[in-house]
């Protein structure tokens, strides 16, 4: 059953797929903090340029493939250059990435789960920062709950998947991110018109030209190149899967700039939720992975109506997670089914089984193999795993498919042209070809090189 033979009914489907791919907790907590640690507004102008001009051509090139093949990255360069065998590795590659992502990235999807229903029990009533620590410290060693949340989360993303792109994954990420968005407003206006966070939005939004000579501006560009990147899930065929399901009524230009805009409206709002907060309960905004478990917690219960923020910012979270989880399945699924002449349904069953086991060593670092560092003291398995996605996988599948779109031995500008441009919207420029076929492929061995040197 190739991967093609499912279609998405709307364009506001295909654009809310999309953004459920690319929107996760990394936006929520991950895009506040390092905004707060690059100088805040610099930061953030630095980051819409570096989308701009990475991360948009790069979409718009994973989802004319998609597209242009009609499947997955299993048989896209098969299809679009037979003769071609090698770059058939992309595919393997692609698959790789993105069941590593799913090893550890379910059990985060589940640690979200959990503080949502503690929120909706407790509120974390009487909760104070050391407490707050002990008790996720207790959920990490907690390896049973952990395994149950995780399991939850690939065996409801099954099911979904087995009831189809369209009547499934369709109508779920339509609802879910739809909720998504009216969630984080709503939090954002709250967190906005506490007492004292004024100060907050200042630091969040205002230029801070002294941290940013204090920092450099080299690391500053490596950040916002680094965030840019990663937040698009680019390189591992996630987006050209559900390029394979759009018909040919819109340019890809246009689609990739509204996935770009919907996402980083998700990732600045996140911040005018979390960081006003945090100032307005004299909290400090850099605590990285911490900021969400163990210091947010302890905001909410001096929040007025506290539960119910913490209930709505865990249910956000869960959103934002599963949103991955869900749209990852999926294209590990279709790749599948473009690779192995078995039906859907058992493809999904086979998946879910897989992820399911595959997830114990990141659950199991952090308990029962706790003594295993294997990047040194202090690291767990899933800062392996995290590590060799980030740095090596996603990178180079990015790189692969610029290479592919614009070298002659590959699909070509041409035929990436022709594909992109199709249909009405937004139209990629000819003179672009000068900067995807130089440019594009340096800054991604510029960001290569930049996250090896600060290993």
């Amino acid at each position: 059953m190739s991967s093609g033979s499912q279609k998405i009914s709307t364009r506001l489907g295909f654009i809310l797929i999309s953004v459920g791919c690319a929107v996760g907790i990394g936006n929520v907590w991950r895009f506040p903090y390092v905004a707060g640690e690059y100088g805040g507004g610099i930061f953030v102008l630095t980051y819409l340029l570096c989308l701009l001009l990475l991360g948009v051509p790069i979409l718009t090139m994973e989802f004319a493939a998609g597209r242009a093949a009609s499947s997955s990255l299993a048989l896209l360069h098969k299809r679009l250059r037979p003769d071609k065998p090698l770059w058939r590795i992309h595919g393997l590659w692609g698959l790789t990435g993105n069941t590593l992502l799913m090893m550890f990235y379910t059990t985060v999807s589940g640690w979200m789960a959990i503080y949502f229903v503690k929120s909706l029990c407790s509120g974390f009533e009487g909760i104070t920062a050391q407490s707050a620590a002990t008790e996720f410290s207790g959920l990490l060693q907690n390896w049973p709950l952990q395994f149950a949340s995780s399991t939850v989360m690939v065996v409801v993303a099954a099911i979904v998947c087995v009831i189809g792109v369209e009547k499934g994954v369709e109508r779920v990420s339509k609802w879910m991110m739809s909720s998504l968005f009216i969630l984080i407003t709503l939090l954002a206006i709250r967190s906005c018109t506490l007492d004292g966070a004024i100060k907050g939005v200042q630091f969040y939004l205002l230029p801070n030209i002294e941290r940013v000579r204090q920092i450099g501006l080299a690391k500053l560009l490596g950040a916002a190149m680094n965030q840019a990147f990663f937040t698009l899930s680019l390189g591992v065929g996630s987006m050209a899967i559900f390029g394979s399901y759009i018909d040919k009524k819109r340019s890809l230009l246009g689609e990739s700039i509204s996935v770009a805009c919907l996402d980083t409206f998700v990732a600045i709002i996140a911040g005018l939720v979390v960081i006003p907060a945090c100032f307005a309960c004299g909290v400090s905004p850099s605590q990285g992975p911490g900021l969400v478990f163990v210091t947010l917690p302890n905001v909410f219960i001096h929040m007025p109506y506290g539960q119910v923020c913490a209930a709505m910012f865990f249910l956000l979270m869960s959103f934002a997670a599963f949103s991955t989880v869900l749209a990852v399945f999926e294209a590990i699924v279709a790749s599948l089914c473009d690779y192995l002449s078995i039906s859907r349904r058992k493809i999904c069953v086979i998946v879910a089984i897989s992820l399911t086991a595959l997830a114990l060593p990141c659950i199991f670092g952090f308990n029962l193999w706790k003594d295993i560092s294997p990047m040194g003291k202090g690291t767990t398995i899933l800062d392996l795993e995290d590590f060799v996605l980030s740095t090596f996988i996603l990178p180079f599948g990015a790189l692969a498919f610029v290479l592919f779109c614009t070298l002659k031995c590959g699909w070509g500008w041409e035929g990436f042209l022709k594909e992109a441009n199709s249909g009405q919207g937004i139209k990629m420029p000819r003179l672009m070809r000068v900067y995807c076929r130089w440019v594009l492929p340096l800054i991604v061995i510029a960001l290569f090189i930049y996250l090896l040197g600060n290993l």
